[in-house]
């Protein structure tokens, strides 16, 4: 039965499988990084999307596949397998996406999330009608879980690592090769035998493979304006957008000294306030450092403690500060950002991260590099580049400088 599959459908399958994953997860790597209202609202829209993206993978290889001419879906079954997708997918994302996950609980969401892909491939194919019953090879069911399972375990550890786009890509494709070589797997160690007529008004409401063909087309254009919508990038600060790069550090600058004169009681922007304040050239740091950073909200422009900052990440040409308990956009570089923090507190441990020394709660070995966790309501890692190794320990108070 296998090789009878219709090649083209069967490819479109594992397509939406990986395009569902890659959006899913884009929005569930976009959690921690938002207030509890949006938290939610991010978290319902990746379930949402895993689960259509599985859903809708199962029913196009359905339509791949060489089913008997009088196969008719019932309806309930159908949808009770959508709805079994939507809740595993939604408790497997909440365990992953608040706080760094422990092993255990990383194991126990792969163990929900294979679970739940299997439960509705059984319960979709319960939903088949017509003269003839269906016959499953014990060992394929078995093997079915084992792939939904351990390629979920992998995809979940790629996209825990890193939320950056390769390593998405790469999540999203084992999650789109977990969800599609269970099926396929599964329908390796499936028979159609030939049996009585099934009488289709005993089990309720059917639908002809048309309808279905109709509602997954649907289903598959919601995937892909999804997946494209979610490439769209954020948008940035104003100033920063407005400004040729390189000009975007002189925008920066500006802004730190209209902030930095309200902090020492020089409301006005007069020309005797403003001799008072340290001046510098491109690239050059502050003289002192600051007390806040700058950071966008809904609102406008906010300011956040430094004392509060446990790292800050470089994301193109502006910033994501951690607070310890969410992610927030500031306008400034990353380099502009480092010029005002006090190096006795902060330290560049990667070329895309510093981190607040007194916050660091753990250090850990990752092969030739490291990866320190911040404290805070979501503590959460960063990584440390072989060359600052040394220097941070060193910090820490681990070893002595020069050692």
């Amino acid at each position: 039965m296998f090789v009878e599959h219709n090649p083209f459908l069967v490819a479109l399958s594992v397509v939406i499988a990986i395009l569902g994953g890659y959006t899913g997860l884009g929005l569930a790597a976009r959690v921690r990084g938002t207030g509890s209202a949006g938290r939610r609202l991010l978290l319902a829209g990746a379930a949402f999307f895993l689960a259509v993206g599985v859903w809708t993978m199962h029913f196009v290889a359905m339509l791949a596949a060489p089913l008997p001419l009088d196969t008719t879906y019932l309806v309930l079954p159908t949808i009770v397998s959508f709805l079994i997708c939507a809740l595993v997918m939604g408790v497997s994302l909440f365990f992953v996406s608040l706080g760094e996950p422990s092993n255990s609980r990383v194991v126990a969401s792969a163990l929900l999330l294979g679970v739940g892909i299997v439960s509705m491939h059984y319960v979709g194919i319960h939903g088949l009608a017509g003269s003839f019953h269906v016959e499953h090879q014990h060992a394929m069911m078995i093997a079915a879980a084992v792939i939904a399972v351990g390629t979920a375990y992998g995809g979940l550890r790629i996209f825990l690592a890193r939320h950056g786009g390769m390593r998405l890509a790469l999540s999203a494709s084992a999650f789109g090769i977990a969800v599609s070589g269970m099926h396929y797997t599964a329908m390796y160690g499936m028979r159609f035998l030939p049996g009585p007529p099934l009488d289709h008004a005993a089990h309720g409401l059917a639908a002809s493979p048309e309808v279905l063909a109709l509602i997954v087309s649907l289903l598959c254009f919601l995937i892909i304006f999804g997946f494209l919508l979610f490439l769209v990038p954020e948008p940035r600060s104003r100033a920063l957008i407005s400004a040729p790069a390189h000009e975007a550090d002189t925008v920066a600058f500006e802004t730190a000294q209209m902030w930095r004169s309200d902090q020492n009681g020089f409301g006005s922007a007069d020309a005797q306030s403003q001799q008072h304040l340290p001046t510098r050239r491109l690239g050059q740091p502050f003289i002192s450092p600051a007390t806040r950073l700058p950071v966008e909200g809904a609102d406008g422009t906010n300011f956040v403690e430094v004392g509060r900052i446990r790292s800050i990440k470089a994301n193109a040409h502006y910033t994501l500060i951690h607070d310890g308990s969410r992610e927030r956009m500031c306008p400034w570089a990353i380099s502009q950002a480092e010029a005002q923090l006090d190096p006795a507190t902060f330290l560049r441990v990667h070329r895309s991260h510093i981190v607040s020394i007194p916050h660091v709660s753990l250090i850990r070995k990752e092969g030739d590099s490291a990866v320190v966790e911040l404290d805070g309501e979501a503590p959460h890692l960063v990584p440390v580049s072989r060359a600052r190794i040394a220097e941070l320990k060193a910090r820490l108070g681990l070893i002595r400088r020069g050692a």
